[in-house]
C-alpha cells in the first residue's frame, strides 16, 4: 500500500477510535460528577466507558458481516485495544498535566478546553501507532476485513485492497 493511503487509513481509524473514546470520556465525566464521585473514580469510569464505546463502534459493523457476537467481540478486541489504550493513556496524562483540569466542573471552560487539548494530543500520538499496526495487518486492519458486510470467508483475499488482508473493493476507505 502506498504511504499516503496507509496514512489516510490510519487517520480514519484514529478518528473512529477518538469517537468512542470521546463518548466514553464525556459520559464518564458527566456520570461521575453527577454522582459526586472522586476524580480518580470518575477517570476510571471514563476510561472503562471509552473502551466500551470504542469496542461497540467496531462490533456493530463487524456483526453486519454475519459473524457471531462472540467472534465480533474478539475482532474488536484485536482491532482496537492498542489504539484505545494509547489514546486513553495520552488523554489522561494531558488532563493530569493541566493544573485543575480534573477538578474543574462540567460547567467550567477549563475542563472542556483541557479535554479538547487532551483528545487532540491523543489523536496526534495515536495516528502513527495505528499506521504501524495497519501496515502490519493488525489493529484496525483486522476489523476492516469485515466492514460493510464483507464475506468473512473471503476477507483475506487482499486483491485490490487498500491494506493487507482487506477484501477487494474496499479501496475507498483509503481515500481512493
Amino acid at each position: 500500500m502506498q504511504n499516503s493511503n496507509l496514512t489516510r487509513l490510519a487517520i480514519a481509524a484514529t478518528l473512529h477510535c477518538l469517537s468512542g473514546c470521546a463518548i466514553g470520556e464525556v459520559l464518564g465525566m458527566v456520570v461521575g460528577t453527577a454522582l459526586g464521585w472522586s476524580a480518580l473514580a470518575t477517570v476510571l469510569l471514563s476510561v472503562a466507558l471509552a473502551f466500551l464505546f470504542g469496542y461497540a463502534l467496531t462490533v456493530r459493523p463487524v456483526l453486519r458481516s454475519g459473524l457471531p457476537l462472540r467472534t465480533a467481540i474478539g475482532v474488536a478486541l484485536a482491532a482496537d485495544t492498542v489504539s484505545i489504550a494509547v489514546m486513553e493513556i495520552v488523554d489522561n496524562a494531558v488532563m493530569l498535566a493541566v493544573p485543575g483540569a480534573l477538578t474543574a466542573g462540567l460547567a467550567d471552560w477549563l475542563f472542556w478546553a483541557s479535554l479538547l487539548l487532551a483528545l487532540a494530543v491523543a489523536f496526534v500520538v495515536t495516528v502513527p501507532v495505528n499506521r504501524a499496526l495497519i501496515g502490519r495487518g493488525r489493529g484496525h486492519a483486522v476489523a476492516h476485513r469485515y466492514h460493510h458486510g464483507a464475506d468473512h470467508d473471503s476477507a483475506s483475499s487482499g486483491t485490490g485492497a487498500d491494506h493487507p488482508g482487506a477484501p477487494a473493493g474496499h479501496d475507498h476507505h483509503a481515500g481512493r
